[in-house]
């Protein structure tokens, strides 16, 4: 499908029968420069299937080519035409939950905030080691640094890429960390042990928490960032992931 606009946005929409469902939001991780519909579509299929929900996929525009805002910018389109056009994606219910992995992390909640203090409401939030400090100062990140399939220098190169000319402002408005947050819903933050974003989920976890918001945190050992995607090698992998995606179908039934 296409969200129509001066600047359309592909989506592909999950849905399993025709009953109605809660609807998420998925906005794919991929350090803000690649990934796409189907790098994450097996993720997506299982989100739809052990979460039961109706899923609809987020193709937004990356870096470097489109930096800070425009990710947040897609997203926020999105979830305003499914606020109107709802009925298009068959029976679902409202308001619309919001996920996101990694990058994707960080831009769904950035989204979220905009939607919540414009006074539009979100059911739930997902968030699987989610960036959320883009000064990359948090111990794991030094901890974590090489070896476990996501480094320091790619972390800072993907950094540079989304907001290039880092400064006090931009932190403001798109490092979760360095925010300041409206009535976000219910947000499941998930992390990872050997994930050098392991530390920014936690401390955003106590962030949330500090502003009256419910952050329910979901730590992991022994996996490493991008858990989601490796269930077909790790069994770990693929427990930790199914096990995510139903607990999270339950907060959306309990939302």
């Amino acid at each position: 499908m296409t969200i129509p606009g001066d600047l359309p946005v592909p989506v592909r929409l999950y849905r399993l029968g025709d009953e109605p469902r809660p609807l998420i939001v998925y906005v794919h991780g991929g350090g803000f420069v690649f990934g796409d519909l189907d790098s994450h579509d097996r993720t997506c299929r299982r989100l739809a299937l052990h979460a039961k929900a109706v899923v609809l996929a987020v193709d937004y525009r990356r870096a470097p080519e489109n930096p800070a805002p425009a990710a947040v910018d897609d997203v926020v389109r999105v979830l305003d035409w499914v606020m109107t056009k709802q009925k298009e994606l068959g029976a679902v219910n409202e308001p619309p939950a919001l996920a996101g992995d990694s990058a994707g992390g960080l831009i769904a909640i950035v989204a979220a905030n905009r939607m919540v203090e414009a006074g539009i409401p979100l059911k739930a939030l997902l968030l699987i080691c989610p960036n959320a400090d883009l000064t990359l100062s948090q111990p794991s990140v030094q901890q974590n640094s090489s070896g476990w399939g996501l480094d320091k220098a790619e972390l800072s190169w993907f950094v540079d890429q989304w907001v290039p000319d880092m400064n006090t402002g931009k932190l403001s408005r798109f490092s979760p960390l360095h925010m300041e947050f409206g009535p976000l819903p219910t947000t499941v933050i998930a992390t990872a042990e050997h994930d050098p974003l392991h530390d920014e989920g936690q401390s955003l976890a106590r962030r949330l928490r500090a502003s009256g918001i419910d952050a329910r945190l979901v730590p992991n050992s022994g996996l490493v960032h991008g858990y989601l995607s490796l269930d077909t090698v790790s069994p770990a992998a693929a427990e930790a992931g199914t096990g995510l995606m139903k607990s999270f179908g339950s907060v959306l039934r309990e939302a």
